[in-house]
């Protein structure tokens, strides 16, 4: 049970961090985004693994380092954290609607999306669950910084979610 409530806690804490950055409109949401999932990481990662995000519970399922009866209790945790994040962003904005953060179509969101998704879960089993990297804990900083690039590169096509719960 412990390891679900980080991934709610760390979940919660990067889709607040999206929410309140992006809404606020400051030109440092992409700095504040990657910070807030790489201090996660670093904080949850040795409990839960730190994923905070669905599609990388899958990739770490599917390299074998999550145990299967994990996936759907993570992806539980995850979704609900994005919700009630969600839900504060909105009220603490008088329940003013985002408005549309893909500016390009949906096709061009659609690809810039699945290349950092990509680049994100790629990061994560190359530094988090690979033999070569046990016992280093370089790992957050790595993942942080991915979402942190990925943001400043794409943000401004399809928002830059990178991850089903803060979409």
């Amino acid at each position: 049970m412990k390891k679900y409530l980080v991934e709610f806690i760390g979940t919660f804490f990067l889709v607040f961090t999206v929410g309140m950055a992006v809404r606020s409109g400051t030109a440092l949401a992409p700095l504040a985004i990657g910070a807030s999932l790489m201090v996660m990481i670093f904080a949850g990662g040795h409990v839960s693994g730190g994923h905070f995000n669905p599609a990388v519970t899958l990739a770490v399922w599917m390299r074998g380092k999550c145990d299967k009866k994990d996936v759907v209790p993570y992806w539980g945790a995850q979704f609900a954290a994005g919700v009630v994040a969600a839900l504060i962003v909105t009220y603490l904005f008088h329940s003013k609607p985002a408005g549309g953060a893909a500016l390009h179509g949906t096709v061009p969101s659609v690809i810039v999306e699945y290349l950092f998704t990509f680049a994100l879960a790629w990061v994560v089993l190359n530094t988090a669950t690979a033999k070569g990297t046990a016992g280093n804990s370089f790992y957050g900083l790595a993942i942080g910084m991915t979402v942190m690039t990925g943001v400043v590169a794409v943000g401004g096509v399809s928002g830059g979610a990178f991850n089903p719960a803060v979409g």
